[in-house]
């Protein structure tokens, strides 16, 4: 028991550093800053590709506050987007990153990605891949 006795946040904050040090020990980067900032953007983005049903069904199986991430800023009358290209959604990343010194583009995105696969149960993973146009589709590797 938690000295608060807020079992669940503190549950909650324990599994959202597990994926961001996963996700920066994937990375190889330092900054946990720049790691939680990486897949923010990337979640983001996924997000704004989905259906509403399946945007529900992937952020019931991310903890918490990463779930808070997810939604921070959707305005769901402007999704899905319309984009279809790989490298459209490589190049939005790029530049929300800015200037990252470790950040490296695509490699760095395909880690979230690999980091997704591991955290995420293997059907939704696939369904979402599925929501997805092929170009991004085939950006995420297979579970």
């Amino acid at each position: 028991m938690t000295a608060q006795g807020l079992e669940v946040i503190d549950h909650s904050v324990h599994l959202t550093h597990e994926w961001i040090n996963e996700l920066a020990a994937r990375l190889g980067w330092s900054s946990k800053r720049s790691t939680l900032r990486l897949l923010r953007i990337t979640l983001h983005r996924i997000r704004d590709h989905l259906m509403i049903n399946e945007l529900a069904q992937m952020s019931a199986q991310l903890p918490l506050i990463i779930r808070g991430f997810f939604f921070e800023g959707w305005v769901p009358k402007q999704t899905p987007i319309k984009e279809r290209r790989a490298q459209e959604f490589v190049t939005f990343v790029d530049a929300q990153m800015g200037e990252t010194p470790e950040y490296r583009g695509r490699d760095d995105i395909k880690c979230v990605f690999d980091m997704l696969n591991a955290r995420l149960s293997r059907g939704e993973v696939e369904d979402v891949r599925a929501s997805l146009p092929s170009e991004i589709h085939d950006l995420w590797p297979a579970p």
